[in-house]
């Protein structure tokens, strides 16, 4: 048997006479940019997430991105970022021309370590900068606290916590902004390009619509030097209807990720540690173990394919080399790339593959 990491088309064909109508209404619509499907997707998210507004964007770089700008980062800021995360966190923060300060994991959750955060913080920092990382909810409290001791504003990473919850609340206005993406492998995923922010800020909320469509809100004034990025009428609609699904998926994944935690308690990997006011969206079930590559070559010769999120660290990445870090800069962000290794969770997964993958790994 050959077990894929996440198999797309089986999520779309569930749905697909849903999906297939939803493609056809949005066809006859007349409506290709813009238009009652994003407005309404917009509606429907930010009612899932407990958030008063919700913008639709291109995708979920672009999320961080235009909140930063909204929040009037530029250059000669800084923001706190997490140095165990995927790039693009980092990227937005660059690409406002603002410098990003890395701060390490807590071991066990492998999200930014609140703790450490205080002592990251300059005249020059504008932005914490929390990841909720495989989709387990970082420690928000603890952050939210030192933001407002310093006067600094919470932009969350939202793209990986769908549905994730913090101390019973869905993760979607803790901070002043969180950025969502829809790429299709996200447990709310389209198909193809998508990305999002909720707030509960109507003020940022506007700037960042405003900043989506050129920097103008009435056609040919622009008020910002803008960009174009707005979320797809076809690509709203699809996520209308997997918003309708994405609380069953998200339950068959935690379903996955209790039969790996039972079943794989005696193997000698590292497992997830999940605290007690976390609950995960289970974007993806990560396990630690020192021999990764050989782990990895073994399952795939039992047919059993995974994936490493992510094998280099952001401050080892070329296009930070000027930046200057070098090996041993971040230790647990280093660490957490030689070691970490991701096993299927999606939803599709049939109960004969995950019993391959429990019985390849027990070997």
């Amino acid at each position: 048997m050959n077990v894929p990491f996440l198999d797309l088309k089986a999520a779309y064909l569930e749905c697909q006479s849903e999906i297939d109508a939803a493609v056809q209404r949005v066809l006859h619509s007349g409506y290709y940019i813009g238009g009652p499907e994003v407005e309404s997707f917009e509606s429907e998210f930010a009612q899932f997430c407990g958030a008063k507004e919700c913008v639709g964007l291109a995708n979920g770089l672009d999320a961080l991105h235009l909140a930063l700008r909204a929040m009037d980062v530029g250059p000669g800021d800084e923001v706190i970022v997490p140095s165990n995360t995927y790039i693009a966190t980092w990227l937005a923060v660059s690409q406002c021309g603002a410098t990003v300060v890395p701060v390490e994991p807590d071991a066990r959750t492998f999200n930014i370590d609140p703790a450490l955060i205080e002592a990251a913080i300059t005249p020059r920092t504008k932005v914490i900068l929390p990841v909720h990382l495989y989709g387990q909810p970082a420690d928000l409290d603890p952050i939210l606290a030192i933001a407002r001791k310093h006067g600094l504003l919470v932009l969350e990473d939202g793209a990986q916590a769908h549905g994730s919850r913090y101390k019973g609340k869905r993760i979607g206005a803790h901070g002043d902004v969180v950025a969502w993406s829809f790429y299709p492998g996200k447990n709310l995923g389209a198909i193809g390009d998508g990305g999002a922010i909720t707030t509960d800020d109507p003020v940022l909320a506007d700037r960042i619509r405003v900043l989506r469509n050129y920097g103008s809100r009435v056609k040919y004034v622009n008020e910002y030097q803008g960009y174009n990025s707005r979320l797809d009428p076809l690509q709203a609609a699809i996520l209308r209807v997997k918003l309708l699904h994405l609380d069953e998926w998200n339950a068959r994944r935690s379903a996955i990720a209790a039969h790996y935690l039972e079943q794989l308690r005696d193997s000698g990997l590292g497992l997830p540690f999940v605290p007690e006011w976390a609950t995960p969206a289970w974007h993806l079930f990560v396990v630690t173990t020192p021999a990764r590559e050989v782990l990895q070559q073994q399952l795939a010769a039992a047919g059993v394919t995974t994936l490493i999120h992510y094998p280099i660290p952001p401050h080892l990445q070329q296009c930070y080399a000027e930046l200057g870090w070098q090996a041993g800069a971040f230790p647990l962000a280093e660490q957490m790339a030689e070691q970490v290794l991701s096993l299927p969770i999606g939803p599709q997964l049939e109960t004969e593959e995950l019993a391959t993958v429990v019985r390849a790994l027990n070997r």
